[in-house]
């Protein structure tokens, strides 16, 4: 799977927002904030091919959790990300 590339994360005030670039009429009324490991893993994934797997070895490299607990980390965010509509 690959990020959109249409979208990327910026920072305003703090947070760490998801901004779907050079769309016209974007819903505005969903915002999609983002957590500093998500921000971490969107930065190693972004703009490449990639599998739970190799989020989750951006996890274990990260933070050294096991690769067990990575996985199922890694398996949540791109849930999330799915429902999101945000890869492909």
């Amino acid at each position: 799977m690959k990020i959109k590339s249409m979208y990327k994360v910026r920072q305003v005030a703090g947070e760490n927002l998801v901004v779907g670039q050079g769309r016209l009429n974007a819903d505005m009324t969903k915002v999609i904030s983002l957590n500093d490991t998500a921000v971490l893993l969107w930065k190693a994934l972004a703009d490449k091919d990639f599998t739970c797997e190799d989020a989750a070895t951006v996890l274990v490299d990260t933070y050294g959790i096991d690769k067990e607990r990575a996985m199922m980390d890694a398996a949540h965010w791109i849930d999330k990300m799915r429902e999101c509509n945000i890869v492909e």
